[in-house]
């Protein structure tokens, strides 16, 4: 695994100093190499962490930009990859794709996800979070469903599950998924039938939900920025989720 340290970088790309700020690359099991970053708390890896992952056509440092800060200040270090489907939505590029030189479907980015945590559980973490945005919502619902030692929860912002997700859906193993797990929808996405379905699905396995009120899709719906209210509600339900379930 190849860290560098890159101290200037998080100042340019809005990203915030930390103690611990690092760009890195991973290698996946399938030879892909992964850009990404990592913020750590003063606690370090004694603390606990939270993988980031994007949406389509995204990239982490975009989607991310300012809502890592306050996972940062409520304790929690951060790692966000870019995985191989994704592209250069909020005005950020994706390294992985760049390097690459073409985007990859959705459930071609599970070996992304896998070498994360894997990535994570070598720095000594734990008390390892996953969340993931859209296609990565449904993604990590999976990665937990397969590690259900390693994930201590799950966020899900708008997990996607039909399409072009019909070989990775996260439907298919709710009943497998032991990590305590939070799904979050903003509420104009509640009128469809299969979103309402899948929330009526994780329910009857015990899993927590949320509707945003003025949220938007996926985990934008964190960045006031972007929604049409104060996401206020939607971090006291996050944390405090978080919170409930830091050992």
């Amino acid at each position: 695994m190849k860290r560098f340290f890159s101290a200037l970088l998080f100042f340019t790309t809005g990203f915030a100093p930390s103690l611990g700020a690092e760009e890195i690359s991973i290698q996946t099991a399938d030879g892909v190499t992964l850009y990404g970053d990592i913020m750590l708390t003063e606690a370090g890896t004694d603390g606990p962490v939270l993988l980031l992952f994007h949406q389509a056509r995204s990239n982490g440092r975009g989607e991310y930009r300012e809502t890592h800060k306050r996972f940062l200040e409520a304790g929690f270090s951060t790692i966000i990859m870019d995985q191989r489907s994704g592209g250069d939505y909020f005005d950020a590029r994706n390294r992985t794709v760049a390097q690459i030189g073409q985007n990859a479907g959705y459930c071609e980015a599970v070996p992304d996800l896998e070498a994360t945590l894997a990535y994570a559980k070598e720095q000594g973490f734990s008390d390892i979070f996953v969340a993931g945005s859209s296609y990565s919502a449904g993604l990590v619902i999976r990665l937990a469903a397969a590690n259900p030692v390693d994930i201590a929860g799950v966020l899900a912002f708008s997990p996607a599950s039909g399409g072009p997700m019909a070989d990775c859906s996260p439907n298919d193993v709710a009943a497998m998924l032991e990590a305590p797990t939070l799904i979050l929808r903003p509420e104009r996405e509640m009128t469809n039938p299969s979103v309402a379905a899948q929330f009526e699905l994780f329910q009857t396995q015990g899993h927590e939900t949320f509707v945003a009120v003025g949220g938007v899709h996926g985990a934008s719906m964190l960045d006031p920025a972007r929604t049409s209210e104060p996401p206020a509600a939607t971090w006291a339900k996050v944390l405090a989720f978080l919170k409930k379930h830091t050992s």
